[in-house]
Parts: C-alpha cells; structure tokens; sequence
C-alpha cells in the first residue's frame, strides 16, 4: 500500500515550494517514497522489534533494564549517523528504524511489567504524545509531508513521531490482545484488516494522506508482533514454535536483502530526489 503525502500534507509557500521554519535546509529528502517495499520493510522491522527484546531480555539474561541501556545506546548511534547524512540511504535510514522499534516497544514493556503501569494509561498517554507530536511539528514547520523531510527540525519531529507510534503501536497492541485475547494468528488477521480499511478509506474515500499514512504507521507495529508471536511461540501457546532465534534471524536476513536491493537500485528514492539527480 503506498500513500501519496507531498500534496495533502504539505502548505505551500510563495512560488508554489513548502518553506521551512526552522532547520538546516538540505539537499535532498531524508526518507523513502512510501512503496510496498516500505510497508515489507516496516512490518518485517517491528517483528524483529518484538522477537529482538524478548530474546534478549529472555534469553540471553539480560533482563528489561540492560536491553532498553543497550538498544537506547545503538539507536542513539544510529540517529547520528542517520542525521550526519545529507540524502536518504536505505542503508542508513532502515537500521535506525530496526532499533527504533526496539526501543519503542521496550519503553511500553517498561512501563507496564517494570512499573506496573496499566496498559489503558499507557496507550492513553502515548496516544497524547503522539498527537502532541505532530501538533508542534505541523505549528513550528506547516507542513507535515514525508516528501519534505529536509531539514534538521523536520527530521528531528520525524523521528520523534517514528518512536511514538512504535510506543504506541506496542501498548495498543497488547491492551488489544490482552482484551479480546484472539490469539496469535487471528490477531494478525484483524490488524492486516484494519490496515486494508485504512487504505480503503485513503484510496477510495478521499482520507486525508497524512493520517492515512500514520495511521497505517501505528497498526503494522500490532500486526507485526502478532505475526513474530506467532512464528516464534511454542505450539502449545499458538504459535509455530519457530523461536526467537529462528523469527529474527530469518526476518533480518529479509530486510537485510531487500535493504540492498534498495540502496542498490534507489527504488524508493523520492520523485524529488529523482528530479534533482537527473
């Protein structure tokens, strides 16, 4: 499912181009045309997010406090790197999202097995964060476009609505689960369906392209869980009985594929991209 964003999200200024507020104007745009390849990348990225915290924080011993220090410090690393870039780089942007969704999920795990938070207020409040995201960002830049990711303060409220919807998404998801109690594989389902509704909506019904989009963004983090739950748990409790191990290892050789098949062909490279490089 791809979603046009440059035109229904963005305000354009005198001369017909979107004028930044704040930031260092960059050449180029910072993340993906929205292809299918993006929504396999995502949805295979937030399975790894899931199968990634629970093998690390189960198996390997090293419990909720040591992976959320650990992932926090590769994202951190990795969002350095991401902003040093001057143009989009799948090899680059995908690997920041990989952890980006480590964390997200790791910040609602915290919060409700450490904490003992109920998970009505955390998607509650995560939900507020998320609007509160987009609400300064669309203020202080006027415009919300993916198709104008091109400076520092738009990159910066980008990434901030990235790990919003992966905390989100987490929360939701499992107050869903926790709630109807579907079970793996028919959990999936509802989400792929909720998904397709939204695409439906955008395509056929003239649903603005922005909350399309992002809408879509916070429901492939459910469906991707369900999807790695269901492949990794044991039999007994629904699953395939694959493993954690099994799960990641097999999605990121996935991504790792078609992360190089992008950087090599620049399939997802922006139009805007595509027209300055001619």
């Amino acid at each position: 499912m791809a979603y046009e964003t440059s035109e229904t999200a963005a305000i354009p200024a005198a001369g017909g181009s979107v004028a930044p507020a704040s930031g260092r104007r960059l050449a180029w745009n910072k993340v993906p045309e929205v292809t299918v390849y993006f929504w396999i990348i995502k949805v295979l990225c937030t399975t790894v997010g899931e199968t990634a915290a629970d093998l690390m924080n189960e198996k390997a011993g090293m419990g909720l406090t040591g992976v959320s220090v650990l992932m926090s410090a590769l994202l951190a690393v990795a969002l350095v790197v991401q902003f040093r870039t001057t143009a989009y780089r799948a090899a680059v942007y995908w690997p920041a999202v990989a952890l980006i969704s480590v964390v997200g999920t790791l910040i609602s795990d915290n919060l409700t097995d450490n904490m003992g938070v109920p998970l009505e207020t955390t998607t509650t409040v995560f939900a507020i964060a998320f609007a509160i995201v987009f609400m300064v960002w669309y203020r202080r830049e006027r415009t919300l476009s993916i198709h104008s990711i091109d400076t520092t303060s738009r990159e910066a409220y980008y990434w901030l609505a990235v790990l919003s919807t992966f905390a989100l998404g987490t929360a939701a998801g499992d107050l869903v689960a926790e709630r109807i109690d579907l079970g793996h594989w028919l959990s999936a389902v509802l989400f792929g369906l909720a998904i397709a509704a939204v695409g439906l909506a955008h395509f056929q019904l003239g649903l603005d392209a922005v909350w399309s989009f992002w809408t879509a963004y916070v429901l492939t983090r459910p469906l991707g869980a369900s999807i790695g739950d269901y492949l990794s748990q044991p039999t007994g409790d629904g699953g395939v009985g694959l493993g954690e191990v099994v799960t990641s290892a097999l999605f990121l050789t996935v991504i790792l594929g078609l992360v190089v098949y992008l950087a090599v062909t620049g399939r997802d490279v922006t139009e805007q991209v595509a027209r300055r490089a001619a």
